[in-house]
């Protein structure tokens, strides 16, 4: 089911659309300002997004400022992707306590909230069919997000506002929201105009719509709404300064496994695993069990782990196989950008760029690529 219209106060519409969310049962997620980010979190009512705020990024860099603006959606992503909703960064598998007949285990049972994303974009929609491929349509699912998942209310907004690490564009995964939702919205923002062009993916994006039109100004979507609509999207790709090809990357980084400037960023590399914290694809992580001082009770854990750690390699007899950082490295990056095509039959990849600003030495993926294509070694 797709149709359109525009919501004409736009500020009035989304919160709204908040309130409705929320007597269906969700708990509704969206940016708001959070320790100096934007950042996915709960609100309650429009009040808590960062209107007339923006975030600039680059390398290593990320800081958010005031504009003079009522923008509601005026800024890239932030450092939380729609995944530490989907796929937690902590939960129990089971638990076990001693009782006098020996232990009695509880296996636990997913019980995810029913989320609502608003004001995700195109490139997080992305990440977010990425991981339906991995952890919900793949040979293993997961039972915990394939609930989540299965759940998940998603209204996106194309992005007006990339910051200089996005390169989504060249990944053909924005920044017009195409894919992937129950609603797309446009924010349109000029003189006194403020308002949304919604339009809908789903029947139960519509069912949520026929509710906000009952309560907020609306009209028809009119040739000129769309036009307005394609040219913040456009001068958005023109903002794009970086690039990648998918493909080419997939083929340059398979051909270059000894090339020189995997040492070259090895001395740069951190290991500090924010890349991957922050990435809204990677999904890697590692299962403890966890025991009481006393002795008495025990539960095994599922957790966020990373290829960056010594651990994460760990072979029983063999230690780590990826003892140094180079190794680390060229796994992470030639898993995300080649390796993956061969699994998943696509690129780890959506070119959001969160590794870029939130990597503390400022690796650059996009530069790291170019270099080892033309035989750079710094």
């Amino acid at each position: 089911m797709t149709f359109s219209l525009v919501l004409t106060q736009a500020d009035r519409a989304i919160d709204t659309l908040i309130t409705t969310l929320g007597a269906r049962g969700y708990t509704v997620i969206a940016p708001t300002m959070r320790d100096g980010a934007i950042l996915l979190d709960q609100v309650q009512e429009v009040r808590d997004l960062p209107i007339g705020w923006t975030d600039e990024q680059e390398a290593g860099s990320y800081r958010v400022h005031a504009r003079d603006s009522r923008s509601l959606f005026a800024y890239a992503v932030g450092p939380r992707s729609p995944r530490r909703f989907l796929s937690t960064p902590r939960r129990t598998l089971w638990s076990g306590q001693r009782t006098a007949d020996g232990f009695a285990i509880e296996v636990a049972r997913p019980d995810s909230p029913r989320y609502a994303f608003i004001g995700v974009k195109a490139c997080e929609l992305a990440a977010v069919a990425v991981h339906d491929r991995v952890l919900r349509d793949g040979p293993h699912p997961d039972d915990a997000y394939v609930r989540a998942r299965d759940q998940a209310f998603f209204v996106g907004v194309s992005c007006g506002n990339p910051a200089s690490t996005c390169f989504c564009a060249s990944m053909g995964t924005g920044p017009a929201v195409e894919t992937g939702h129950d609603l797309a919205l446009t924010e349109m923002l000029d003189g006194d105009r403020h308002e949304l062009l919604v339009e809908v993916g789903t029947e139960r994006g519509a069912e949520v719509v026929a509710e906000v039109q009952l309560a907020a100004s609306w009209r028809d979507a009119v040739a000129e709404d769309f036009v307005d609509a394609r040219t913040i999207v456009s001068r958005s790709v023109e903002k794009m300064t970086r690039q990648m090809n998918p493909v080419a990357a997939r083929d340059v980084l398979a051909a270059n496994l000894d090339h020189p400037r995997w040492d070259d960023v090895a001395g740069r590399c951190l290991s500090c695993t924010n890349c991957k914290l922050v990435g809204a694809t990677c999904f890697c992580s590692a299962t403890e069990d966890v025991t009481s001082l006393d002795g008495d009770g025990v539960e095994r854990v599922q957790r966020w782990d990373s290829c960056f750690t010594p651990g994460h390699s760990e072979l029983h007899g063999a230690g780590s196989v990826r003892g140094a950082t180079r190794p680390r490295y060229r796994q992470w990056l030639t898993h995300k950008l080649s390796t993956w095509w061969d699994q998943f039959g696509e690129s780890g990849c959506v070119g959001c760029g969160r590794c870029i600003s939130w990597c503390p030495a400022g690796i650059d993926l996009t530069e790291e690529v170019a270099a080892i294509a033309t035989g750079e070694s710094r």
